[in-house]
C-alpha cells in the first residue's frame, strides 16, 4: 500500500503540514490487524491499536479480510454516565498531547449480521500519523482504567487515524446544460458540468483551471470524478510539492470549486455586457422602427414597409426576451452562487507531484483528480464527457476548418447542440502520424478544446515532442517532453492562454489527444500550447486506480 499524504494542522496554529496518513507497514509492523479490523468502512480507516482479544479472522482458503460495519448502541447501561466519563477521557487524551479527532462509543457487527460482536467500543479517532503504537496502548490501558474504575471493565478501546471535516457548504447544484432549448448557452455555460468547467481550490479561488474528462472509480464504485491538472488542484506556491491521496469523510480534503474568483466575476461581467449589448440594439431598433414612414391616412401601408416594420418588432421582442432570461439567470447567480463556498463541487482525491516521469517518455506528471459530490451535479441532465465546441465557432466555421477535404464533408455531420462526444484514445502512432489530411492534402491531426480562458478553439497537434517545462515555483529544472498544438492559423489565434490548464484536447472526431498544461510565447499571449498526452495519462492514472474508466458516454 503506497503512502498517502495530506494537509493538517497538527499543531493548532494555523499552520498545516504535509503528513503521510497511511503506509501499510509503518502501522501493521506494530498490529497485524491494522487493515482488517474496520475493513469495509466507507473510509476503511487503519486502526492503530485495539485493546482487548484480536477479532475473528478467517483461516485457510476462506483467509480474505471480514467486512464489518459500525451499530449505534442503545441502552446500554452506561448511558447515564456517559457524558461524564467522555469528558474524563479527551481530558486524559489532552493531557498526553494526544490529537485527538474524535471519540465514538458505538457497536461492530460483521456484515449480513443481526447481533454484535462487540456491543460496545470507545472509537477514538486521532490525526493521522501523529500517534505511535506504544503510546496507542498505554492510553488504550489508561482509559480501559477509567471504564473499569466506573464499573465497566469489558468495554475496549481502538484508536483509528481519522480526522473531522466539515460538511458540504449548502449551495445548488450546477445548471443543467442545453443549447438546443437554452437561448444564451455562451452565458449559461460556465455554471453548468459541460466539460471546460473552470475550476479552482476554494482555498486559492484566484488560483483557476480547467476541468478536464469525467472518469469513474470502478464498475462496482460508481463514484465520479473528475481529473485536471495538479497544478489547477494544488497551485504554487500556496501548496507543497508533495503527492497526495485522500478519500470522502476520512481526512481533511481540500474542496474544489466550480468557478474562482476571476471566472465568476468574468461570467457576471459578461450577463451584463450582454444585457447592455442587446439595450442599444433594441434602441437601434426602435429608432430604425419609428423612421418607417407611416402608410397616409385611409391607405394600407405597403408590403416592403410592414415586413421591414415586423422584422424590427421580432428582433426587439426577441431581444426583450433574451434580455428577460438573462436576468433571471444573472438574479439566480447572485442570490445562490456568490461564494466559493456555494460553488463547491468536490474535494481532492488525489494529485500526483509535479515532475518529470521516469522511463523512456520523460512526460510531465501534472495531474489530479477531483472527487466530484454527488449532491452537486444533476445527473439527470449531465451530459458527461461532451465538450461545447460552439460558442467562437459557428457550425459552417468548425466543419470547414476541422473536415476541410471534399471527401472529410461527405460524411461530416456538427455534433448535436454543439457538443461533441470524447470517445477513445488517440495512440502514439496516430499522434505521430495522423491519417487525417489537411485542405492542402498534407498530414494533419486537427485539435478542438474549450477552455476557462480562451473557450472554444481549434488547432493542429505536432507530430514531434517539444522539449521544455521548468516550474521553477517547485524549484524543478528539468527538461520535459511536450505534445505541442500549434495555432490553426493566424485568423484563429492562440490555441490557448493562463487559465486554460487542465482542459481535455480532442481531434475532430472526439478522440482525446490529450489534456493541457501550459504553453510558451514572448508575452502573455501563447504561441505553443503543450499537452501531455493522454494515453500516456490513462496508464498512470490507472496505477493509482486500476479500475477506473471514463465515464460512460450519455445519449
Amino acid at each position: 500500500m503506497a503512502s498517502v499524504f495530506a494537509k493538517l494542522d497538527v499543531d493548532g496554529n494555523g499552520e498545516t503540514k504535509d503528513i503521510v496518513v497511511s503506509d501499510a507497514s509503518r502501522l501493521t509492523n506494530y498490529y497485524l490487524a491494522a487493515y482488517k479490523d474496520f475493513y469495509g468502512l466507507p473510509s476503511n480507516p487503519p486502526c492503530i491499536y485495539k485493546s482487548g482479544p484480536a477479532w475473528h479472522e478467517r483461516t485457510g482458503p476462506e483467509s480474505y479480510r471480514i467486512t464489518r460495519e459500525a451499530r449505534p448502541v442503545y441502552d446500554h447501561p452506561i448511558a447515564n454516565q456517559w457524558r461524564a466519563f467522555g469528558t474524563s477521557i479527551y481530558q486524559f487524551l489532552d493531557s498526553q498531547s494526544i490529537k485527538w479527532t474524535s471519540i465514538d462509543p458505538v457497536a461492530f457487527a460483521e456484515e449480513g449480521e443481526v447481533k454484535p460482536f462487540c456491543p460496545l467500543l470507545m472509537w477514538i479517532g486521532v490525526y493521522p500519523e501523529s500517534l505511535l503504537y506504544n503510546a496507542a496502548v498505554a492510553a488504550a490501558e489508561a482509559i480501559k482504567e477509567i471504564l473499569a474504575q466506573a464499573g465497566f471493565p469489558k468495554i475496549e478501546v481502538a484508536f483509528r487515524e481519522s480526522v473531522v471535516t466539515r460538511s458540504i457548504a449548502p449551495g445548488p447544484k450546477l445548471l443543467p446544460f442545453n443549447p438546443l432549448r437554452d437561448p444564451v448557452p455562451e452565458l449559461l455555460k460556465p455554471f453548468t458540468p459541460t466539460l471546460g468547467l473552470s475550476i479552482a481550490p476554494l482555498r486559492t479561488p484566484y488560483y483557476e483551471g480547467t476541468g478536464a474528462l469525467y472518469l469513474r472509480v470502478s464498475s462496482a464504485d460508481k463514484r465520479t470524478l473528475l481529473l485536471t491538472a495538479a497544478h489547477v488542484a494544488h497551485p504554487p506556491p500556496v501548496f507543497a510539492n508533495t503527492g497526495m491521496s485522500r478519500r470522502r469523510n476520512s481526512q481533511a480534503a481540500e474542496e474544489i470549486v466550480a468557478l474562482g474568483d476571476k471566472g465568476y466575476s468574468n461570467a457576471v461581467t459578461s450577463m451584463l455586457s450582454a444585457i447592455g449589448d442587446l439595450a442599444s440594439s433594441i434602441d437601434i431598433w426602435n429608432d430604425n422602427i419609428a423612421r418607417l414612414p407611416e402608410p397616409a391616412e385611409g391607405e394600407e401601408e405597403d408590403e416592403d414597409t410592414a415586413d421591414k416594420r415586423q422584422e424590427y418588432l421580432d428582433l426587439v421582442n426577441k431581444a426583450n426576451k433574451k434580455i428577460e432570461k438573462i436576468n433571471k439567470l444573472h438574479g439566480d447567480v447572485t442570490r445562490f452562487r456568490t461564494t466559493p463556498e456555494q460553488r463547491t463541487i468536490g474535494f481532492v482525491r488525489h494529485v500526483e507531484p509535479i515532475a518529470v516521469s521516469d522511463g523512456p517518455h520523460q512526460f510531465t506528471r501534472d495531474w489530479a483528480l477531483i472527487e466530484l459530490y454527488e449532491e452537486k451535479i444533476d445527473w439527470g441532465s449531465f451530459k458527461g464527457n461532451k465538450v461545447y465546441i460552439g460558442g467562437n465557432l459557428s457550425s459552417s466555421d468548425y466543419g470547414k476548418i476541422m473536415f476541410p477535404r471534399p471527401d472529410d464533408q461527405a460524411d461530416y455531420k456538427y455534433p448535436r447542440d454543439g457538443l461533441l462526444q470524447a470517445y477513445g484514445i488517440v495512440k502514439d502512432k496516430e499522434i505521430r502520424s495522423p491519417q487525417h489530411l489537411d485542405s492542402n492534402g498534407y498530414k494533419c491531426l486537427h485539435a478542438v478544446k474549450n477552455g476557462l480562458a480562451t473557450g472554444t478553439t481549434v488547432g493542429r497537434v505536432n507530430g514531434l515532442d517539444s522539449f521544455t517545462r521548468m516550474y521553477s515555483e517547485y524549484g524543478i529544472e528539468q527538461t520535459s517532453v511536450e505534445v505541442a498544438v500549434l495555432p490553426y492559423d493566424r485568423k484563429r489565434g492562440a490555441f490557448s492562454s493562463p487559465g486554460d490548464s487542465g482542459a481535455i484536447v480532442l481531434e475532430r472526431g472526439g478522440g482525446i489527444v490529450g489534456m493541457l498544461t501550459g504553453g510558451a510565447g514572448a508575452t502573455e499571449e501563447t504561441d505553443t500550447t503543450y499537452l501531455t498526452p493522454y494515453w500516456w495519462l490513462d496508464e498512470q492514472i490507472k496505477k493509482i486506480l486500476p479500475g477506473c474508466y471514463l465515464y460512460d458516454v450519455v445519449q
